[in-house]
């Protein structure tokens, strides 16, 4: 134990932990707190969250930050407030009006007909307040100088939209979306069909791929459980191949992981369809992802090496 007033060393620490991210902390803040939190010496997170808005972002430490990418190209889902009539320059709250509009006279049906045009395959214009690149700058960097360049359309998909609530200037949806939607945007690609304008005023992320709500934590219950102690807190950890639950499972022997966490391209001990998978040695012990070929010769593409946690 480090002696008082003394920083102690950071340890190894593997795993995932889904954080509920409070409004008004940026992603990367909320990662380091956490990290100080449970003391770990390696950390990372997927998919940032805008200040403003809350909800599920994983934060991975140690060795579960290799599935970093995986995690950022899944799926999400998040619980949207928009508020019609009104448009700002962010897109969101944090900006300046814009614009204003009449808000259409349109019944539940109406707007429930609006969402669902939306669903599919689709393409969508990147916001200027936004941290894509254009000859190197940010386009937020851009916009904040009042400038405006061409962005490309994008490729996205919805896959369902619910509306949950419509009531003046409010409406609340839940969207079901592909990795790069920009939910601000959607927010006003639909006001536009509407014949209106809006900004969103409220962005809870709900799912991030197979993660649901079950396993998230406040920031308050982090730092109580931090409080107890470095045990009771990284128990809630994840092991990294919870966030690969979607790639199909292959067995190898035990002599043969070794060879695999070395490098080597190993046989497979069962069948399975060709690409990515989660391989795994007796006792359902986790060695990384490998792609499966079809003569079922398995190749390494990530290893993972458990580190022994220090509580």
């Amino acid at each position: 134990m480090a002696a008082r007033g003394m920083k102690r060393d950071a340890d190894p620490v593997d795993g995932l932990l889904l954080l509920n991210k409070p409004l008004g902390m940026s992603s990367n803040r909320a990662l380091q707190v956490v990290r100080r939190l449970i003391n770990a010496r390696k950390a990372g997170h997927t998919g940032s969250l805008d200040p403003a808005a809350t909800g599920m972002l994983p934060l991975c430490f140690g060795e579960a930050t290799k599935v970093c990418g995986y995690v950022l190209d899944a799926d999400k889902t998040y619980r949207v407030t928009a508020k019609l009539g009104a448009a700002t320059d962010t897109g969101d709250a944090d900006g300046e009006q814009i614009w204003a509009a009449e808000v259409p006279p349109l019944d539940e049906n109406a707007w429930n007909d609006i969402l669902q045009s939306f669903c599919g395959d689709t393409t969508q214009i990147p916001p200027m307040y936004s941290a894509l690149k254009h000859n190197g700058k940010r386009l937020y960097e851009l916009a904040r100088k009042g400038e405006t360049v061409d962005r490309p359309p994008r490729a996205i998909r919805i896959d369902d939209i619910e509306m949950l609530e419509f009531a003046g200037t409010r409406l609340v949806f839940r969207v079901a979306c592909s990795k790069g939607t920009y939910i601000r945007v959607l927010v006003e690609d639909i006001a536009r069909q509407a014949g209106t304008v809006a900004h969103t005023v409220r962005l809870h992320r709900e799912t991030v791929g197979d993660f649901d709500g079950a396993n998230m934590l406040d920031m308050s219950t982090i730092e109580a459980l931090a409080e107890l102690g470095l045990e009771p807190l990284r128990s809630k950890l994840l092991p990294a191949d919870a966030a690969l639950n979607r790639l199909p499972e292959v067995l190898v022997s035990d002599e043969d992981a070794t060879r695999f966490c070395g490098g080597q391209v190993v046989k497979a001990l069962n069948e399975g369809p060709q690409g990515l998978a989660r391989v795994y040695a007796t006792e359902s012990r986790f060695l990384g992802v490998g792609e499966l070929a079809n003569d079922g010769q398995v190749a390494p593409r990530r290893v993972f090496q458990a580190q022994e946690q220090t509580p």
